[in-house]
């Protein structure tokens, strides 16, 4: 009885546990902030690469080639650092580095902005999918989050204790990562209001012999007026009662909290843990913790690579300390590789090796397989939160700096490390 008692109520939480996770995974709402962090991504990924370049190959004062922290081919060229800061190509390199910079305009500094237009998108895609036209969806999600950005506010010049009042023009910092919250809550209650509208017939009928782009417009005259018109009220009324605009009133109640609770080895801990647990059940981590680290980790990346912070916990330090480092890829690979003794195990960890290398970790996942298996269950789970903790602890200790770097996740290990941190000890 005892014998059968265990298996059975094992096989009773893993049935739980995939059934709950399974619920959260494929949830509507989290596969769109899921779907539209991935795909706001992709400009981040571009900017954080051209920084990479930018701090690691091209900076003539801290890179790798020709700085202090690698080669210091600046100081070899020219016979000293002084010289060396006064030698035209040190000037000429400066400039590219300054241009290249621009890319974070285009990228990092409009994050929110961003956001707003694919989490609109996205919206509408996904809740009402019936709509002939998702553009009108996305067009009222971005005139609200306009219409809540302040466009008077106060600017307190560097280096003095003067504010002066500035009029008529947008509060930018809204548009990037203090804007993130505020960006998805008013876009998507933008759509939401504007679909429950149309779906109510609160539109202008015209004729049939009316051009379709000319009767669209028309239908969404009305409540795409009444949508615009509830975010005019709840801007005045946000100002009025507390002081502050939309976008500042989340930010202080919602967006700074999430944030702080992010920064905490608490929250740390339970990512990695979970991420890898999820991981030997079957379920791929980043349908939960996408959207989280979204709102959260992903928004110190964006700081940290603006020079704004140095924040350690992020997704970018999760990819150098995990996912780059080949914890669920070469590690296991050659660990296999070499102490196994088991024929058929080296045999799938040899084909294995390649993806391994680039970090794709699929082969050795289902082909030993490590999913469900409950021999490998305790070194697959607790590898993730080591290795991250691993680089955690050179991080507090000032062996390697907070990662600034994007770099893509399928960079081999070593070369990765390097690239990610800018400095041979990466």
């Amino acid at each position: 009885m005892i014998g059968n008692s265990v298996p059975s109520g094992l096989k009773k939480f893993e049935n739980n546990f995939i059934r709950i996770a399974g619920k959260i995974s494929g949830n509507r709402l989290l596969l769109t902030l899921r779907d539209t962090f991935v795909l706001v991504a992709t400009t981040t990924m571009i900017a954080g690469f051209g920084i990479m370049i930018q701090n690691v190959f091209i900076d003539p004062v801290n890179g790798l080639i020709f700085g202090k922290q690698g080669l210091q081919l600046g100081r070899i060229l020219t016979g000293s650092w002084s010289a060396w800061q006064k030698n035209g190509f040190e000037l000429g390199l400066q400039t590219i580095a300054n241009l290249i910079g621009l890319v974070s305009n285009g990228t990092l500094n409009i994050f929110a902005l961003l956001l707003s237009v694919i989490f609109s998108w996205e919206v509408s895609t996904r809740f009402y999918n019936n709509r002939v036209e998702h553009m009108t969806d996305v067009l009222f999600g971005l005139a609200a989050f306009f219409i809540s950005i302040p466009w008077n506010f106060q600017y307190s010049i560097p280096d003095t204790k003067k504010a002066v009042n500035v009029l008529n023009y947008i509060d930018t910092q809204y548009l990037g990562t203090q804007g993130v919250f505020a960006a998805i809550l008013i876009s998507g209650c933008a759509v939401w209001i504007y679909n429950k509208l149309m779906q109510k017939n609160f539109t202008i009928q015209l004729p049939d012999s009316v051009p379709p782009a000319v009767a669209q417009s028309f239908s969404s005259l009305i409540p795409g007026s009444i949508t615009l018109g509830i975010f005019i009220v709840l801007t005045g009324i946000s100002t009025s009662l507390t002081g502050k605009t939309m976008p500042a009133l989340f930010l202080a109640v919602l967006q700074a909290p999430a944030l702080a609770i992010s920064k905490t080895n608490a929250f740390a801990f339970v990512s990695q843990f979970t991420w890898s647990l999820l991981q030997w059940f079957g379920i791929h981590p980043t349908s939960i913790w996408g959207a989280i680290f979204g709102m959260t980790w992903t928004i110190n990346d964006t700081q940290n690579m603006l020079g704004q912070a140095h924040h350690i916990f992020s997704t970018l330090f999760m990819n150098y300390t995990s996912i780059a480092a080949g914890t669920f890829s070469l590690s296991p690979v050659l660990a296999i590789l070499i102490a196994s003794k088991r024929v058929a195990t080296k045999k799938i960890s040899k084909v294995a090796l390649f993806p391994a290398i680039f970090n794709i970790s699929e082969p050795i996942t289902f082909g030993l397989p490590i999913v469900l298996n409950p021999i490998y269950f305790i070194p697959f789970v607790i590898a993730q939160p080591l290795a991250f903790y691993i680089g955690y602890f050179f991080t507090k200790i000032g062996f390697i700096t907070p990662i600034v770097n994007n770099v893509p996740w399928t960079v081999p290990t070593l070369l990765s490390g390097l690239l990610y941190t800018g400095n041979i000890r990466g």
